[in-house]
């Protein structure tokens, strides 16, 4: 077992890699969340009531719309339930205790611990990771030195521990039940109708991905006038997954398709208004190579990715 990985049976053993304060902060988590199991024993959770808590909160389109992610690895998609759904599920089913500490900062480098204990049964998922303090960008790599940009770099990379270790512990049929009931708020949620949803999300990735209608299309599978709400959702999901940069547009998306495909609407609007004289801004250009991330902000008021 590695010195950085927990068993699902509580934490790793002590090594020579951790120091002595590293040995006591998590010897007092263990003893402050040993003691919250007395009360929680006292006070079990009623199964019923949380579950009619977590549909009641999938009910909220915020919620819903930020409830699942989507990104891609190697030949597949990967999707699951996001992190604030994961947050929502640990409040409503009770008794858990969850979180992710920085345990200590050395060599450039942060060792945290992401946990979550079901304090009822006992059911311990617990996750020891090492984050060194470097942002990567398309120019390279640099050091973080600034505390904030260390702390949120720690908070951004903790989340996603925290997110697996607390659906580690929720009941697999409640995740997936709540998973649909948000897809089920967005479909019903909508009153536009879902021609206009799609033209919408189209200009957006246009605008801000140089994603043309083409290579969506690609992408689902069908034209767009064939889209379904479902695919309407995925569309959503790979627009967060690019704006948080979990995914580049080459991920998802044959960049080759634009050589041939036909214009967007956007060339159209363009090439119109030139030929009535009319000047206004040229439409972006994929100046980029292949392999580098586009990921400009989404000036569309209607469809931000958010």
């Amino acid at each position: 077992m590695s010195s950085l990985e927990t068993t699902d049976h509580g934490f790793a053993p002590a090594t020579t890699d951790r120091s002595a304060a590293t040995e006591a902060i998590v010897s007092r988590q263990a003893q402050e969340v040993q003691a919250a199991m007395v009360v929680a024993k006292r006070f079990p959770r009623d199964e019923n009531l949380a579950y009619s808590k977590i549909m009641t909160a999938c009910h909220r389109k915020l919620l819903a719309e930020n409830a699942e992610y989507e990104y891609p690895r190697g030949n597949e998609k990967v999707s699951g339930p996001s992190i604030r759904l994961a947050e929502v599920l640990a409040q409503h089913w009770g008794n858990l205790d969850y979180g992710v500490m920085e345990l200590e900062q050395k060599d450039g480098a942060s060792q945290c611990l992401a946990y979550a204990w079901d304090l009822e049964t006992n059911t311990r998922r617990s996750m020891l990771f090492t984050i060194k303090h470097e942002r990567h960008t398309k120019k390279g790599s640099y050091r973080l030195t600034d505390p904030r940009d260390i702390y949120e770099l720690v908070a951004n990379n903790g989340s996603r521990r925290v997110r697996a270790c607390i659906l580690g512990i929720i009941p697999g049929d409640v995740v997936e039940a709540a998973q649909l009931q948000c897809r089920k708020t967005l479909i019903e949620g909508e009153k536009r109708p879902l021609k206009d949803l799609v033209r919408e999300i189209i200009v957006a990735f246009n605008d801000g991905f140089q994603v043309t209608q083409t290579m969506l299309e690609e992408y689902i599978g069908c034209k767009a006038e064939a889209f379904s709400m479902n695919d309407y959702i995925r569309l959503r999901n790979v627009g967060k997954s690019l704006k948080d940069g979990m995914g580049k547009r080459e991920d998802y998306f044959d960049v080759r398709a634009t050589e041939s495909g036909p214009t967007t609407k956007t060339e159209e609007k363009f090439k119109a208004q030139q030929g009535s004289g009319k000047t206004t801004e040229q439409p972006k250009k994929e100046t980029e190579k292949a392999g580098d991330p586009v990921d400009p902000p989404i000036d569309d008021p209607e469809l931000s990715f958010e």
